[in-house]
C-alpha cells in the first residue's frame, strides 16, 4: 500500500547479496511504498535489467535508436561518472515499458526470479552486451550500476518491522 509522507530510504548495498536480502526482508516482514511500485514489480523490473547485459538489451524502434546512439555520443559517459560518484539515480527517469509490471503479482515467485538472476549474473564469465546509453562497460562497471539500481527501486519499500526487532537482545 502506498503510504503519502513516506520517503525513500537511502540504500547502498556493498553486493548483490545484500539486495537480494533486503528483498527477502521486505517480503518476510512486510513493507509500505514510498513510491508507486510493489515488490513484485519492483523484483520484475531489476531482474529485466540484469538479464540485458549479459542477454542482449530489446531492439528499439529506429528512432529511438537515434536517440539513444545521439545520447551515448554525447553524454553518455559523463552521466555515468555522475551516477558512479552518486551511487544514485535521478528519480522519474524513463524507463522500457516492457520493464514495468502490473501490481499485485506474485511476490514469493519475484524474489525467488531476483535470487536467482543475481546468481546467474554472479557466475557470469562472458562478454558483456553493450549499453544502448552508455556503450561498452566493465564487468565491474555494470555490477555497480547494477547496486545502485536495486538500492534506488528497493528504497521505495519502506519495511514495517525492522529485521533487528527480531533479534533478542545479548
Amino acid at each position: 500500500m502506498m503510504k503519502h509522507g513516506l520517503s525513500q530510504r537511502k540504500l547502498t548495498f556493498d553486493t548483490l547479496d545484500d539486495a537480494v536480502r533486503d528483498a527477502e526482508s521486505l517480503r518476510a516482514c512486510g513493507y509500505d511504498q514510498a513510491g508507486k511500485w510493489d515488490l513484485a514489480q519492483v523484483c520484475g523490473h531489476l531482474v529485466d535489467w540484469m538479464r540485458f547485459p549479459l542477454d542482449g538489451f530489446p531492439k528499439q524502434p529506429l528512432p529511438i535508436r537515434l536517440m539513444l546512439f545521439a545520447i551515448r555520443a554525447t553524454i553518455g559517459r559523463r552521466e555515468i561518472r555522475k551516477v558512479l560518484a552518486a551511487r544514485a539515480m535521478k528519480d522519474g527517469n524513463p524507463t522500457l515499458p516492457d520493464t514495468v509490471y502490473a501490481p499485485g503479482g506474485d511476490e514469493a515467485e519475484a524474489v525467488d526470479r531476483f535470487h536467482q538472476t543475481v546468481a546467474r549474473f554472479q557466475s557470469h564469465a562472458g562478454p558483456l552486451h553493450p549499453s544502448p546509453v552508455f556503450g561498452d562497460l566493465d564487468y565491474d562497471t555494470v555490477r555497480q550500476l547494477q547496486l545502485i539500481h536495486c538500492a534506488h527501486h528497493l528504497g521505495f519499500l519502506i519495511p514495517r518491522v525492522s529485521p533487528a526487532a527480531d533479534v533478542p537482545p545479548q
